[in-house]
This record gives structure tokens, C-alpha cells and sequence, in this order.
């Protein structure tokens, strides 16, 4: 375009928002005349033509309406912008929003923080960039781009058969678990994953049992969903299976338990097992970072063991590439896999093929799991530098739990009861540090299955050594500071919690 060609572009549009801003306020209503376009091209210092185009803008969109020897007016219907706030100021509240969009708007989602100017940040979840494998994705990447279509089509709602082909073979490698490739669904991470299972196995008012703690977003996705949550207390073992009340469905993290780490015992596995197939139910098994066993070979999954049909195996590949790629996978028992490949279809038709190739390239030639076995020795290192801080540092002011497997542990404060946790948080980020309480983690009650010590999740995945290191001792001179100021008091439970019952 022209330099005088797009000045008086930018011309006509100015004008045409400013006419668009009297009808908006109401200065212009339905049916008012427009002045002619000599006399408004004299109030703007323009050529007739700038206007004239203007005025056909208008017209086009349906804001002005024009009749043969007649002046330009405002369109009939077209008038001022309703309010956008209630009395007072206040944001209107959203209307006929649906019992699900009412569920949703209710809820405190997670912040999302920025660690930029922080001195370490312990956010569990993260993972360090460092680490991707950037040469072998570019690879993976380009092998894929270069295979020619001859045509551009939608793809397999369940997944690219490259992909589920290619985990098929690593879920038996890697995990023990036997499946075929039409078992499997590729979802847009682990969060739609549970999503899927939520919409297609709950009705409103259904019950699904839950570790008590565990996740914050699994628990929403099924409150949301309309369902009950039943808190379920985890020790050592993880879920307490002993009495299990009769719902629906069962979410567990069998292989290290979401925030405590864990490892539901063989006992507890039958019985819960047990328990779904006397219910009809269906259990959940959120593998999310089995991969990261630093003592001992991964623990098979429960899905391993079910040869009734009633574990659906959540994976994703978040913690051991990134959680930026969203890519995660469903294994299904032979009875839903039918239901959920529809679902997926009318969700958003499929995961990108995309990065589904490049995963299957990076599976297919084995450099996958030379990444992962990589990552696990560099994640062993980081793990061994927090532990090493937290003793020299912190001393028997914590107890740490969970340190054998994943990508976080928990810190119990034994000298900071639960009560002062916000106040602590609230010191720890005036000093640069990310930390992230327990206790958003727990179900709102019963409060008898909360310690009675403030608690972290640290994670360790993102930091290196030295950030670690400087994390550490910077949260030792919070927790001097904090005491120094009158925040410290003798916390109960500061120990591994050994869960009561709901």
C-alpha cells in the first residue's frame, strides 16, 4: 500500500470510530441523519472520497443505512451499548451461566506466579528448560514436517496410530503394563484427560472418592463436574482402602501419592481393586511422575494388576519433557474406549499431529528414554543437593517426606503451626522465594486430617544446585526473621501425618 494510500486509510477508519462512538453513546440514535459528506469532509480538512468511503464502511457493517436522494442515517435497531456494570461500579454478574459455568466461576483456581526476580523459586510442577531435549525434538520436529500430505485433513480424534503405537511399546517397557494401541486416547495433557473421565463417568451428585491430600485441579475438575468428593486419608501406604464408601468413581496416585509420596501398598491395591469391582466404580490412576524412582525401580502400576476392566491409566509426558507440549494419554479399559474417542472428537476434534509424530519419532528411535534415564540422573542430583540444604540448613526445624521418588517433597515446619502459615508465605515472597503451602491440597474438611504444622511442597525440577542451595538458606533466615518477630510457636503434628479417617 501506498504512503498517501494508507494515510487516508487510517483517516477513514478514525472517522468512521468516531461516528461509531456517537451512536455508542447515544448522541446519534436510530434514524438520526448523518451530515453530508461535503460538510463533514470540511470539519475533518478531507476529501469527500475519504468520507464517502468512510460512510460505505458504515453502511457495510450495518451502523448507517442510505436511500437513493435521501441523507445517510443511523441504522434503525442500533443504539447505545447496554451498561457493563451494576449500580456502584461493581462488574455486572454473568448471566444464564449453566450450573457447570456457576460451579466453575465459584472456584479459587492456583495463581500463576512469575519467578523472574526471584531467588528461587519452588514451584512443584516445573521443570527445567536446560533439560528438554532440544536437538533431538528439533530432529523429531523436522522429520515430521517433511513428510508430505497430499492432502490437509483432520486427524484420528484418539490419537496419531504412529503415537499410540509407540507408547503402547514404552507403557510395557517402561511400566510393566500390557495394552493395545486401541486402548489408548492421546489428550491434551493429564487435565483434559481427567476432564474426559469426568464428563463421561459422572452425573450431578455422583460421589468419587479422593486422597486426602492430592490434587487441587483434580478435585475441581470433578466438583465441577457436579459429583461429590469424598475425602479419602492417606499414610505411608498412600489411601487408606480399609472401608471404602460405595461412589462412582476413585482418583488415587498409586505410585507416589500426590503431595506425600506415598507408595500404595500391594494389600491396599487389591483391595481397592476390590472395592471397584464389588461398586461397578471405576478407579482413576494418575501415574504422573513415575518415572523419577531414585531408590528402587519404578513401582508397576495398578493397572498392571486389573483384569476386570476398572482402571482407567492416566500418563503424560509433562514432567518428563515439558509441561508446554500438553500431551498426555488415556489407557482405557476395551468398554469406554469407544465413548471417549467420541468425546475427544467433539471437544476439539484431536491432539496437534504435530508434536503427536514427533514424540512417536522421539519414542520409535530410542531417544526418549535415553532422555528420561538423563533426566532421572540430573533430578537424582538436584534432589540430593535440596536434602543435603535442608539438613545443614534447617536441621530438625523440618521433617521432609516423600523424597523417594518425583520431582517434590514435603517440608513439615515443626516449629510453625499451621495457623501462621500465610504469615510466613507472605515473609518468604518480600524475600524472593516460591513457596507453596500443603494445605490448599486438603479438602476443606474434615479439618482433624490436617497436621497441625505449616507445610511446603517444594519442588526441585527447575532449579540447579546453586539456586537450591541459596533457596534454602534463604528460607532459614525467613524462618529467623519470622521467629524474631513473635510468629514462632510450638506446631503439633509435625511429623509424617498419619491420616484419621474421614
Amino acid at each position: 500500500m501506498a504512503p498517501d494510500t494508507a494515510a487516508q486509510a487510517r483517516v477513514t477508519w478514525r472517522i468512521g470510530e468516531a461516528i461509531k462512538g456517537r451512536i455508542a453513546s447515544g448522541l446519534l440514535g436510530p434514524g438520526a441523519r448523518l451530515p453530508s459528506t461535503r460538510a463533514l469532509a470540511a470539519e475533518w480538512g478531507v476529501s469527500r472520497t475519504t468520507v464517502t468511503a468512510a460512510y460505505e464502511q458504515l453502511i457495510a457493517e450495518g451502523y448507517l443505512e442510505a436511500r437513493q436522494g435521501a441523507r445517510t442515517r443511523v441504522a434503525q435497531g442500533v443504539g447505545p451499548a447496554p451498561p457493563s456494570a451494576a449500580p456502584g461500579g461493581a462488574p455486572a454478574p454473568p448471566e444464564r451461566l449453566s450450573a457447570y459455568g456457576r460451579r466453575v466461576a465459584a472456584f479459587d483456581l492456583p495463581p500463576l506466579a512469575d519467578s523472574a526476580r526471584m531467588v528461587a523459586d519452588f514451584r512443584y510442577g516445573d521443570v527445567a528448560g536446560a533439560d528438554f531435549p532440544m536437538l533431538a525434538w528439533k530432529r523429531a520436529v523436522g522429520a515430521a514436517l517433511l513428510r508430505r500430505r497430499p492432502r490437509l485433513r483432520y486427524g484420528d480424534p484418539q490419537g496419531a496410530p504412529e503415537l499410540r503405537t509407540a507408547l503402547q511399546g514404552y507403557l510395557w517397557r517402561a511400566r510393566g503394563l500390557r495394552c493395545e494401541a486401541e486402548q489408548i486416547v492421546v489428550v491434551n495433557g493429564s487435565q483434559q484427560g481427567l476432564d474426559l473421565c469426568a464428563r463421561l463417568l459422572l452425573d450431578p451428585g455422583d460421589r468419587v472418592l479422593m486422597e486426602n491430600p492430592g490434587y487441587i485441579l483434580a478435585r475441581q475438575v470433578f466438583q465441577a463436574a457436579g459429583a461429590e468428593v469424598v475425602p479419602i486419608g492417606v499414610d505411608r501406604e498412600g489411601m487408606l482402602t480399609g472401608e471404602l464408601p460405595e461412589a462412582r468413581l476413585a482418583y488415587a496416585t498409586p505410585s507416589h501419592q500426590f503431595p506425600l509420596g506415598g507408595i500404595l501398598s500391594a494389600t491396599r491395591r487389591r483391595e481397592l481393586l476390590a472395592w471397584a469391582q464389588r461398586s461397578g466404580a471405576h478407579v482413576i490412576e494418575d501415574d504422573y511422575d513415575s518415572e523419577y524412582r531414585f531408590d528402587i525401580a519404578p513401582v508397576p502400576p495398578l493397572r498392571a494388576l486389573d483384569d476386570t476392566g476398572r482402571v482407567i491409566y492416566l500418563g503424560t509426558v509433562s514432567k518428563t519433557l515439558s509441561p508446554r507440549l500438553r500431551l498426555g494419554y488415556l489407557v482405557l479399559p476395551p468398554a469406554l474406549h469407544p465413548a471417549f474417542a467420541k468425546a475427544k472428537r467433539l471437544m476439539d476434534r484431536h491432539t496437534p499431529d504435530l508434536e503427536q509424530e514427533a514424540l512417536a519419532d522421539l519414542i520409535g528411535s530410542g531417544a526418549y528414554e535415553r532422555h528420561v534415564r538423563r533426566v532421572r540422573r540430573r533430578n537424582g542430583e538436584r534432589r540430593a543437593a535440596l536434602l543435603a540444604a535442608l539438613s545443614a540448613t534447617l536441621g530438625d526445624a523440618v521433617t521432609v517426606v516423600g523424597a523417594d521418588a518425583g520431582l517434590h517433597v514435603v517440608i513439615w515446619l515443626n516449629r510453625v503451626p499451621r495457623e501462621q502459615e500465610e504469615g510466613l508465605l507472605a515473609r518468604a515472597r518480600d524475600a524472593g522465594l516460591g513457596l507453596y503451602p500443603v494445605t490448599p491440597l486438603y479438602a476443606p474438611a474434615p479439618l482433624a486430617a490436617r497436621p497441625g504444622a505449616a507445610g511446603l511442597v517444594m519442588g526441585y525440577a527447575s532449579l540447579d544446585e546453586q539456586a537450591i542451595q541459596r533457596g534454602v538458606q534463604r528460607l532459614g533466615a525467613v524462618l529467623e526473621g519470622f521467629a524474631a518477630a513473635g510468629g514462632d510457636a510450638p506446631a503439633r503434628g509435625g511429623k509424617w501425618p498419619d491420616q484419621v479417617r474421614p
